[in-house]
């Protein structure tokens, strides 16, 4: 994985912050009285979309347009926005909008930059614990300003492993990854939001996370934050029509990642 060194982004890190408070504070409000929401089924009924996620989204991309106009937008609700500066965003306004009607506090706010298809920034913001995950190229990663640095001793048996699934993903291949970690005496947690899960594991609470179908906006900003943090990650294929499609997802921290690969058979 190759970076420019010279590579200024502490403009769009700044902004990246900013827009993930200001999209999360609105949310929060839409949480709140969800009993009013409209709740709208996509591909799936359990692949729901409402008037919030919506809001969020338009919040965010009138953010960009105004600050950085040539970068390209890619964001799960109003699709893919080319660019001319090198730059895209990828941005989920609310990643976890089942727990997010169903009134259950696992969603957030995830707001990740590329550069030449890599990730170069990453925020997530979760309002409801409020929780403000950071990271930029060569800046590390913060909670709420606390750096955040992988404990190495941490492994799939002493640890706790996210593990995700959607309609994308047929009922036996997340049964077998189960059975797997199980089986090699690990154990695991689904909440309901990969972005999330992705940050916990940039925070040392989960060794890891896999989840065999995501798209772009699911998981760039978390994989930074898990990079930055010392952890690893499978590669993401998000060059060309790459970004738009989904993949395989994994990243842990250095005492689980080769564990999770060959379970997941990522390897």
């Amino acid at each position: 994985m190759l970076f420019s060194p010279g590579l200024d982004i502490d403009a769009r890190f700044s902004l990246a912050r900013t827009l993930a408070r200001e999209a999360g504070a609105l949310a929060l409000t839409y949480f709140n009285i969800r009993e009013n929401l409209i709740v709208e089924t996509k591909a799936d009924p359990q692949d729901v979309v409402s008037k919030a996620d919506r809001e969020v989204e338009q919040l965010i991309r009138a953010g960009i347009a105004a600050a950085h106009p040539d970068d390209g937008v890619l964001g799960e609700e109003y699709g893919f926005a080319p660019g001319t500066s090198g730059f895209t965003w990828a941005i989920d306004p609310i990643d976890g909008t089942s727990p997010f009607v169903n009134g259950i506090p696992c969603w957030c706010v995830s707001i990740a930059v590329l550069h030449d298809s890599q990730p170069v920034i990453g925020v997530i913001y979760a309002p409801c614990n409020e929780e403000l995950y950071a990271s930029a190229l060569g800046q590390g990663a913060t909670l709420n300003g606390k750096k955040l640095e992988l404990d190495r001793s941490r492994n799939i048996r002493n640890g706790v492993t996210g593990i995700g699934a959607n309609h994308h993903v047929q009922s036996d291949v997340v049964g077998a990854m189960v059975v797997n970690l199980l089986n090699a005496r690990g154990t695991f947690i689904r909440n309901g939001s990969g972005a999330l899960m992705l940050a916990y594991v940039a925070a040392g609470r989960l060794v890891g996370y896999y989840e065999p179908y995501m798209h772009a906006w699911d998981c760039l900003a978390g994989y930074c934050l898990v990079r930055e943090a010392g952890g690893s990650f499978h590669p993401f294929p998000a060059e060309g029509e790459g970004l738009t499609k989904g993949a395989p997802v994994l990243a842990a921290c250095p005492g689980a990642i080769d564990d999770l690969r060959e379970l997941a058979a990522l390897v």
